[in-house]
C-alpha cells in the first residue's frame, strides 16, 4: 500500500529504518530484528543503501523479502549519485516487476569506488524523483529533509528551496533527518509550509544508545544535541546501561510530544537494534 495513503488512515503510524548487513550472519540478524518489531504493526520498514550506495543492488531483494516473508510494507531506498542510465533503468524496471510501490529517492553519498564512478543519470534527488514518477506514475515517492539544514546547503533558505523542488517533482511524503530538539522540527515545518510545501513531514527519531556513536552521527549529519541531554550523557557515558535508558527516556518524551502535536507518524532510526525502539514504542502505545 502506498505510504501517502497509509498516512491518511487513523494512527499513530510508526516506521523503522535499518542499516544494510555486510555478511550472511548480519542479514539473518537484520531479518530477525525486523520480524521482532512486526507486532507493532509498522506502517513501513526501510533498509538503507549503505555507504556510497554500496548495497543498492541488494536493496530491492531485501524489500521483496520484507514484504513477502515478514508481511510489512517496504520503503525502497534509491540513490542516484554514481548511478548510470542503464543501472537506473534496470532498477526502475525491477521495482515495477516486483510491484514495489514506495520509493525513498535520495541523491546519496559519494561512491566508495571513485575510480569506477560513472556519470550519474540524475544529479539531484529532485531529478531522481521525476524519473521514478515518469516510469512509475502510481508509486509513492518519499524524500528526505533536514530540520537543522543539510550540511552541504549554502543556507537554510537554499535548503528549503531544494526541498520545494523535490515536492514539485512529485514527492508525496518527507522524512526528516534525526533530531533531538522538537522545537527545531516544529520551526522547520513552519518554514516549509511558508514555502508552499504541503506534504506530510514525518519526524525521524533515533534512541541514543552510545555516546561516542551519537557524537559521530550528529557531526556527520549536522544535527545537534540539547545541552542538558549531552551533559547527562557525558556524566554516564561509561555506564552503557545508563546511556541506553537515558536515550530511551528522551526518545519516549520526544515522540510523545510530537504525537500529541499531530505529526503524521514517527520514523525510528533503529541502528539494527530492536530493544531500544521496542521500549519506546511500547511506552507510546501504553500512553
Amino acid at each position: 500500500m502506498r505510504i501517502a495513503d497509509v498516512l491518511g488512515q487513523p494512527g499513530p503510524h510508526f516506521s523503522f529504518e535499518f542499516f544494510p548487513p555486510k555478511t550472511n550472519a548480519g542479514e539473518q540478524s537484520l531479518f530477525r530484528a525486523i520480524t521482532s518489531l512486526k507486532e507493532f504493526d509498522p506502517s513501513f520498514v526501510s533498509v538503507t543503501c549503505g555507504a556510497g550506495g554500496s548495497t543498492r543492488r541488494k536493496t530491492i531483494e531485501w524489500a521483496r523479502r520484507i514484504r513477502d516473508e515478514i508481511g510489512i510494507e517496504p520503503l525502497v531506498h534509491m540513490t542516484c549519485r554514481g548511478v548510470g542510465q542503464d543501472e537506473l533503468s534496470d532498477s526502475l524496471g525491477e521495482l515495477e516487476s516486483s510491484e514495489l510501490h514506495n520509493v525513498l529517492a535520495l541523491r546519496g553519498d559519494h561512491p566508495l569506488d571513485e575510480e569506477n564512478t560513472q556519470e550519474s543519470a540524475c544529479l539531484f534527488a529532485s531529478d531522481l524523483i521525476s524519473r521514478v514518477k515518469t516510469h512509475l506514475p502510481s508509486a509513492c515517492v518519499v524524500a528526505a529533509c533536514y530540520p537543522e539544514t543539510h550540511t552541504e546547503a549554502a543556507s537554510r533558505t537554499s535548503d528549503l528551496e531544494f526541498m520545494k523542488a523535490k515536492a514539485d517533482a512529485g514527492a508525496e511524503v518527507f522524512i526528516t533527518q534525526l533530531f533531538f530538539d522538537n522545537d527545531k522540527y516544529f520551526q522547520f515545518v513552519g518554514r516549509a509550509r511558508t514555502m508552499g510545501i504541503t506534504q506530510p513531514i514525518i519526524p525521524g527519531i533515533m534512541p541514543i544508545q552510545n555516546v561516542e556513536q551519537i557524537k559521530r552521527f550528529t557531526q556527520m549529519c549536522g544535527a545537534s544535541i540539547p545541552k542538558h541531554l549531552m551533559t547527562l550523557l557525558e556524566q554516564y557515558k561509561d555506564t552503557s546501561s545508563a546511556v541506553f535508558y537515558i536515550g530511551v527516556a528522551h526518545a519516549i518524551a520526544q515522540a510523545d510530544e510530537l504525537l500529541r502535536n499531530g505529526v503524521p507518524g514517527i520514523h525510528f532510526y533503529t541502528l539494527n537494534k530492536s530493544p531500544a525502539t521496542r521500549l519506546v514504542v511500547e511506552a507510546l502505545r501504553n500512553r
